[in-house]
């Protein structure tokens, strides 16, 4: 499943796809150099891309253009955090129905900092947005332990499930985000409440 913004509803699938997986490119291996596959010298896709992943795409109303993502994986199935980072959580990592997987969270570099902080503040919008509809009580994920550090200030109820562990070059921790009926009054008390509708479209094997 794909989610976007209703102000591109014209945008097909694939070329919102192709947008993301290329600002992952550019973010992920060109910038944070991380050592992730890349398809065709341009975009970036790893073995939890399958038919189980959902996609939130948020993409500029006037040419399309990918602004932030993220992608969306159900802990029943293969994931980050319960398939490569299980050491990460004190009690082994959560599983539920009711329980997803947060990962690849990208705003697409080429925007100015007030367009990437916008940006942000709508996707995560859009995150507690569609936990709310579609019966997601929590978020899993892992984060650098900077950007949990500005994750847990959103205004949602977040915290780690584990100590932070040194990854190569950096300092990561698994994490939980509960989404209830106080989420989007806490995203409003801190500023980052940031509302859209979104557009559902139906999606199987990425195809580029």
């Amino acid at each position: 499943m794909i989610e976007q913004s209703t102000r591109a509803p014209d945008a097909p699938g694939n070329a919102a796809l192709r947008g993301m997986f290329a600002a992952r490119k550019q973010v992920f291996i060109d910038k944070l150099k991380w050592d992730l596959p890349v398809l065709d010298g341009r975009f970036e896709l790893d073995q939890f891309d399958t038919p189980h992943a959902r996609y939130l795409i948020l993409l500029d109303p006037d040419d399309l253009r990918h602004r932030a993502s993220a992608r969306l994986l159900p802990t029943t199935a293969p994931h980050l955090l319960g398939d490569i980072y299980p050491h990460l959580c004190a009690d082994g990592p959560p599983s539920g129905h009711h329980l997803w997987e947060i990962s690849r969270f990208c705003l697409d570099p080429a925007q100015t900092p007030a367009e990437r902080r916008d940006a942000r503040n709508q996707l995560v919008t859009a995150l507690a947005d569609h936990a709310l509809h579609n019966g997601i009580s929590d978020y899993v994920g892992i984060a650098e332990a900077g950007w949990y550090h500005s994750i847990s200030k959103f205004g949602w109820a977040c915290r780690t499930l584990g100590p932070v562990h040194r990854d190569s070059a950096c300092r990561i921790v698994a994490l939980n985000i509960a989404i209830d009926e106080d989420t989007l009054p806490g995203l409003k008390r801190t500023g980052t409440y940031a509302p859209l509708m979104l557009k559902y479209e139906e999606a199987g094997e990425p195809a580029l």
